[in-house]
C-alpha cells in the first residue's frame, strides 16, 4: 500500500512538472513569435496607421469609409471625401493627404500639403471635365492662408452661412474677410491650363495675375506684365 501511495505521489510530481514546462514553452512560444504577417493579397475597405500610443497618423480609405477630417484631435462632421490617404500629425491636426476620383462630369487627383493649423497650401493636381465642359488642367499651385484664420475658424464661418442660406448675407461675409485679409489668396500655378498655355503665373497678395510666362496652344511665347486691373504694361 506504501508503494502504491509513494507511485502515486511521483505521478502526480510527474504530471505538475510537464504542465509547467508546456505552459512555459507556450508562452516563449508566442513570445519569440514575430508580429509581422505576410499577405499575397488583401481585400479592405479602410487602414488606420497609428502610433503605439493609439494616435492617428495616416488613413488609407475607399470614398464611402475616408476619414472626415480632425483638427486639435477633434474629428471634423461626416462628409463625402473621395478615396484615397489623408495625413495626420502629432498635433493632431490633418496636414495633407492624397486623394482622386471620377465620374460623369470629369475626373482629378490632387496630392495636397496643409498649412499648420488650417488648410492646403500646396497642391499638386490633375482636373479634367467632360462633354461641353471638356478641359484639362494640370501642374502645382500655390497659396497664401492667413495664421489668425485657422481650420476651425473657418469650418464655424461656413456653417454659420449654411445655416443662413442668404446668398448676399455671404457674399458681404466673405467681402469683410477679405478686407480682414482672412480669406485664401492663390499666388502661383506651374503647368497647363484649361486654355491650353503651359508656363508659369504668378499673382500678387490679392490673388492678381501680374505676370505670365508661357507658351500658348499656337506654340507662340508670351512674357506678360501685368498692372492690377489685369491690362499688360510689358
Amino acid at each position: 500500500m506504501e508503494k502504491l501511495i509513494r507511485e502515486v505521489r511521483i505521478l502526480k510530481i510527474y504530471a505538475v512538472s510537464l504542465t509547467v514546462v508546456c505552459i512555459l514553452f507556450f508562452f516563449l512560444g508566442f513570445k519569440n513569435q514575430k508580429t509581422s504577417q505576410r499577405f499575397e493579397e488583401i481585400d479592405v475597405e479602410r487602414i488606420n496607421i497609428i502610433e503605439k500610443d493609439g494616435s492617428l497618423k495616416m488613413v488609407i480609405s475607399n470614398k464611402t469609409r475616408q476619414h472626415p477630417g480632425m483638427f486639435s484631435k477633434k474629428e471634423l462632421k461626416p462628409r463625402e471625401r473621395e478615396a484615397g490617404m489623408i495625413f495626420f500629425n502629432e498635433l493632431g491636426d490633418e496636414c495633407g493627404g492624397l486623394v482622386y476620383g471620377a465620374d460623369k462630369d470629369g475626373s482629378g487627383m490632387v496630392y495636397s500639403v496643409d498649412q499648420r493649423n488650417t488648410d492646403q497650401i500646396m497642391q499638386l493636381q490633375y482636373m479634367e471635365g467632360t462633354g461641353d465642359k471638356k478641359n484639362r488642367t494640370y501642374g502645382l499651385k500655390l497659396w497664401d492662408r492667413p495664421d489668425n484664420f485657422t481650420m476651425e475658424a473657418i469650418m464655424k464661418f461656413e456653417d454659420s452661412l449654411k445655416k443662413l442660406n442668404d446668398p448676399a448675407a455671404s457674399k458681404k461675409a466673405y467681402a469683410k474677410l477679405g478686407q480682414e485679409g482672412k480669406l485664401t489668396r492663390e499666388r502661383f500655378f506651374a503647368g497647363k491650363t484649361g486654355d491650353g498655355d503651359v508656363g508659369l503665373f504668378l499673382k500678387d497678395s490679392n490673388g492678381r495675375i501680374r505676370l505670365k510666362i508661357y507658351v500658348d496652344k499656337n506654340n507662340q511665347t508670351h512674357i506678360d506684365k501685368l498692372d492690377e486691373n489685369g491690362k499688360i504694361v510689358q
